[in-house]
């Protein structure tokens, strides 16, 4: 699924800036072209400053490299010509110190080559330029994120209606300004909304959906993208695979494309895959019937049969901006690992996935996979993704699977092995913390701070627990005899 974060920071139109009284910028050639935007801003005394441009950028300069017989030669010419070919957006010259005028050859050479130049009076810093831009873009992206947000309540309001499909795509044509389409595996047009484009986008729009369209070649085919965009007879088109390996795609074609329309999009994607997945078909149907009857206090083994007797794992993940995931992350999380039943819980999400959609990492999260069971067997599993997913974050591994294999300690009775780790180790049992810290130092290898990062606690808390752990044992957890018992110990509790 496309990642649903976030839009990017808009840039600010030329106009914005020009607009500013308190900058009493001036624009004294080139284009007055109100789709001039400005990335970012850039100051260079450089007389060939394409190598240091990356596109975008508002250039300052204050004249400092131009030669005093510049103005009868192709200097401006070669000059602005760069700043063109390196992709820049527009030229701020300031009159002070160096000159007191804007070059004559300068003006000209950028009406020639169709490059804004705008001029900075003597009062006006470049640095006060450059917050001007940061000021506008800040504000630009405050109202980006509004109406992302709103959109995303707007969206989700619509998926829960009694047509949530059609509802979506017209909260998503509406949005966009343009039109939504959802296209069924065999790429039919299944539902559209908003303003049709003309037969050369539409057609257009169709390949596209193919190109995100994963082919009937099993798991082992090639990777396609999730995402796909195309801009055809002035319609921007973007394409959205939706789920894993449905074929059901989501086309929308608009007249523009602003920063936050991708975020949009992808919000929609999450909720039309959910929509269009399995929990519409007879089995999606059998397993909200057992989520429900589990919720209400039905013992797993009741439900199982509901399930068809398959087995699941439980996956705990982490977004590792380390920031707690809000619910379209968690969803957008769900459909990549497919599946629906997906539990936001703080800063871990866990998923509930059946068996064989064996999980690979994602780009963005850490998570803990627990071992296949049945459904009477899930809370163990929870805490196998717990424990997998603290040794992945302190091991820094993406992925971390639960595995467990025969040991030395299977040799020992069940029965005998419990009651001898219940005694040895009921001093500490008492107090959950210790026995969990304990768990996690030794089978970290007593990395202290590896330990405190799979906990989310501060070393020295791991240091006093730890000796807590050895003054209730009374034992030396230097030695490795000692910390093996405890190890195995530590496994039957």
């Amino acid at each position: 699924m496309p990642d649903p974060a976030v839009p990017p920071t808009p840039p600010v139109p030329l106009a914005s800036l020009l607009a500013r009284e308190d900058l009493a910028l001036r624009r004294i050639a080139g284009p007055d072209d109100p789709a001039t935007v400005v990335h970012w801003v850039h100051t260079s005394e450089m007389a060939d400053p394409y190598p240091y441009l990356l596109g975008g950028e508002l250039l300052l300069t204050a004249g400092v490299h131009i030669p005093e017989a510049a103005g009868s030669g192709t200097y401006f010419d070669d000059y602005v010509f760069r700043i063109v070919a390196a992709g820049g957006a527009a030229l701020g010259f300031g009159v002070a110190p160096v000159h007191d005028t804007v070059p004559r050859a300068l003006v000209e050479a950028c009406e020639t080559h169709g490059l804004p130049l705008l001029e900075v009076p003597p009062q006006t810093t470049f640095s006060g330029v450059a917050r001007a831009v940061w000021q506008l873009m800040a504000q630009a992206r405050l109202a980006e994120l509004r109406r992302v947000t709103e959109a995303q309540q707007s969206l989700t309001a619509a998926a829960s209606r009694p047509d949530p499909v059609p509802s979506v795509l017209r909260q998503l044509a509406q949005r966009l300004g343009g039109w939504a389409v959802l296209y069924g595996p065999e790429g039919t047009e299944i539902a559209g909304a908003g303003r049709k484009p003309g037969g050369e986008a539409r057609e257009a729009l169709v390949r596209l959906a193919e190109v995100v369209r994963p082919a009937n070649e099993g798991p082992g085919g090639p990777p396609h993208p999730t995402s796909a965009t195309d801009t055809v007879s002035g319609t921007h088109l973007a394409a959205y695979a939706l789920g894993a390996g449905r074929g059901f795609v989501l086309g929308v074609a608009a007249p523009e494309r602003a920063p936050g329309d991708h975020t949009v999009a992808s919000v929609a994607a999450v909720l039309l895959s959910l929509l269009t997945g399995e929990q519409q078909s007879g089995t999606g149907a059998a397993r909200s019937s057992a989520l429900v009857r589990l919720l209400l206090g039905a013992p797993p083994g009741e439900v199982a049969p509901l399930l068809g007797g398959q087995r699941w794992i439980v996956v705990h993940a982490r977004p590792d901006t380390g920031s707690a995931p809000d619910a379209v992350a968690a969803s957008a999380l769900g459909a990549a690992l497919g599946s629906a039943l997906v539990d936001p819980a703080g800063d871990v999400v866990r998923v509930l996935v059946p068996a064989d959609r064996a999980p690979a990492p994602l780009p963005g999260w850490t998570l803990g996979v627990s071992a296949a069971v049945a459904p009477e067997d899930w809370p163990v599993a929870d805490t196998q993704a717990a424990r997998a997913l603290a040794r992945a974050r302190a091991t820094r591994t993406p992925l971390l699977r639960h595995g467990p294999r025969p040991a030395l300690a299977d040799l020992v009775p069940p029965d005998e092995a419990t009651a001898h780790a219940r005694t040895l180790l009921a001093p500490v049992t008492a107090q959950p913390a210790l026995t969990e810290t304990l768990r996690t130092w030794l089978s970290l290898h007593g990395s202290w701070d590896r330990t405190a990062v799979a906990l989310s606690v501060h070393r020295n808390t791991v240091r006093q627990r730890i000796a807590r752990c050895a003054a209730l044992l009374e034992t030396d957890l230097d030695d490795p005899d000692v910390r093996m018992e405890l190890w195995f110990a530590l496994r039957r509790i």
